[in-house]
């Protein structure tokens, strides 16, 4: 990495793992393979950022540390890239097991449950299916009706998830990702707050 640190991917350590070296690398891992409109890539960083957002809307009670977990559910892309889904499916275990492993040291490493909570989890998963949609529709060239079919029905999207799905320059994205990585990541409680 570029901080110094050398991560064993087969045994990964939370103490080999810096915020700024994953900003820094999902900001420059393309969503789709690369294949996407507009001259700049469409980040995991950037995706990582729209989906805490639709995080918040579809659930508004979610607690700081259950948004911390969302938005670094991708965070193990940050060394092993972004494999489209077709592709992660051949491979098969082997890149799901070293995702897990590093996902999980990631976690630990910012004090959150590894593996992370089902609420986590489940979050992340409906707001980054919901992400997905609208990146499939406005950036990857599908049809409305066939990205229904992979991703579900559409959540109506905000202004500001709309300004999530334009782009960005990869300085921008990573500064972007590093300042919502610290206004989630405040000294406190380990728990969340409220319900979730």
């Amino acid at each position: 990495m570029l901080s110094g640190r050398r991560l064993d991917l087969l045994d990964p350590s939370p103490l080999d793992i810096e915020i700024e070296d994953i900003a820094h690398g999902l900001a420059r891992v393309a969503r789709w393979n690369g294949q996407t409109l507009g001259p700049e890539i469409f980040s995991v960083a950037q995706h990582s950022l729209l989906v805490d957002h639709l995080a918040g809307r579809l659930a508004p009670q979610a607690g700081r540390r259950t948004r911390l977990a969302v938005l670094l559910h991708d965070a193990a892309e940050y060394v092993i890239g972004d494999m489209i889904s077709p592709f992660k499916a051949v491979i098969g275990d082997a890149y799901r097991e070293t995702e897990r492993l590093v996902l999980d040291a990631v976690m630990r490493r910012f004090g959150l449950p590894a593996p992370m909570t089902k609420l986590a989890q489940d979050l992340a998963k409906r707001a980054d299916r919901a992400a997905a949609y609208h990146e499939a529709t406005a950036l990857a060239g599908f049809e409305p009706g066939e990205a229904q079919q992979f991703f579900g029905a559409p959540l109506p999207l905000d202004a500001q998830a709309r300004a999530l799905l334009e782009p960005w320059p990869v300085g921008r994205t990573e500064a972007a990702f590093l300042a919502r990585f610290r206004m989630l990541d405040l000294p406190g409680p380990l728990q969340d707050e409220g319900a979730a």
